[in-house]
Order: structure tokens, then sequence, then C-alpha cells
């Protein structure tokens, strides 16, 4: 607790001007390091945004989302995988089943260890398969219309007070003013295509485990816009 709390470890990753040309390798601590949280931590964080994660402690292992067919070359003896349903599929990344050499995709893309072996520290990779995750992944895209449906509950009456209070909760911090005009305009931009085609809306809000209630333009266009934030680099790394 004294370490976290302390003013050493709370300083930002920013380079200050008047720290040029001292502890250049940052040795005695002159600014705090920057990097990205772990693999099942940044699905944990999209589940506390959206306001899916489940807290429950103990318990056996839960199967997350994962492609079909991704098991079939895994044999002695051959196994199926069937995702578990209800709560279970919100439960925090501790107790995600986890199978050596077939490592779940979401876990491997952010590069999780296999458990095939000892691992003293993670590798840290920046590809597109991590982006494409983010995008794609059935659980997070789960997250993000549920953070739309939050917006709108919770986040005021206008589009850009609902944009200010989505950005605090995942970033913790207010949106400039070039941000919020780009999420503006773009929230404005997924509406009138969602208006020109509202079947593409249905089948955006449907959701693994059911169809959400009263499927909409509007909903439709605040889970893309939660999405795009639920994808932003800031929100996946400690500053």
């Amino acid at each position: 607790e004294l370490i976290v709390t302390s003013r050493t470890y709370l300083q930002s990753s920013s380079h200050r001007a008047d720290l040029q040309g001292h502890d250049e390798g940052n040795h005695y601590y002159a600014r705090q390091n920057s990097f990205r949280i772990d693999a099942e931590f940044i699905r944990d964080q999209a589940l506390k945004i959206s306001g899916l994660l489940v807290k429950g402690l103990g318990g056996p292992s839960v199967k997350p989302y994962q492609p079909k067919g991704y098991y079939q070359h895994l044999n002695f003896p051959t196994r199926t995988y069937q995702p578990d349903t209800g709560s279970d599929q919100y439960r925090r990344g501790v107790y995600t089943h986890w199978q050596r050499i077939f490592l779940h995709p979401m876990l491997k893309a952010f590069d999780a260890p296999s458990r095939e072996e000892g691992n003293a520290e993670r590798p840290v990779s920046n590809t597109p398969l991590a982006a494409l995750t983010l995008l794609n992944d059935p659980s997070f895209i789960e997250a993000a219309r549920a953070f739309g449906e939050r917006i709108q509950l919770e986040g005021g009456s206008s589009i850009k007070d609902r944009i200010r209070w989505a950005w605090q909760q995942a970033l913790s911090r207010q949106p400039e003013a070039d941000e919020l005009t780009t999420l503006t305009a773009f929230y404005e931009s997924e509406h009138q295509a969602f208006l020109k085609d509202p079947e593409q809306a249905q089948k955006f809000l449907i959701k693994n485990q059911g169809v959400l209630p009263t499927p909409s333009v509007d909903k439709a266009a605040w889970a893309s816009v939660a999405r795009v934030i639920l994808n932003l680099h800031e929100g996946i790394m400690r500053y």
C-alpha cells in the first residue's frame, strides 16, 4: 500500500524538461514507467467498464467465447469447447480455463504465457492482431454493447455529455476538445448509417447470449461509440 500511494509511484511517465539529461535510463525513478496491462486485466477492465464484470470469488474455471473449431487439432483425447453462459461468462480472468499449447486466442494476442514452461517475465508485443482482437472478439463486442447502454442510461441527455461521461469512465479523464469533436461526429455518422439500414443495427445488437431488449438505431450507434472507446490504446496502458 505504501508503494502504490507514494509520490514516486504516482508520477507521470511523461518526460520532464527539468530532468533532461538526468536519469535517462530511469534507474532512480525520476518518472513512472509506462506499460501495457496484462492480458487477463484487459478483458476484466472492459467487462468492468461495461458493467458486466462478475466479482464473485472461488468456484470452477469458466470458459469465455472462443472461435469455433479452435480445438480441432487438440487430440489424446479429442476435446470440445463449450463457452459458459449466464453470469459465468463475465467472471474475472483469473478464473478463465487455461489449455496448455492451445492458449485462448485473446490471451495469446496479448502475450499471456502458454504455461508449457516456466516464464519469469512476459514479453510485450505491439501487433495488428491485438487491435483486431479488441475490435472483433465476442467478449469485447458484448462489453461495448453493454457499455453503450450504460452511456445512454447514466451519461446524461446530450451527445457531448454522454461522450464526456463515457470517456471519464474508461480513461479516468475528460476528453480534449478535438477528441470530443471527433467522437461526436463519429456518433452522428453511425446514427445516420444505422437509420439507413436498421437491419444492421439489429444484427449489431444481437448478443452472444440472446438479443438486447428493444433494439434501436440509437442503441446501436452508442454501442459503436463504446466500441471505439474500449479500443483506445490509452485504455490498455498504465502511464
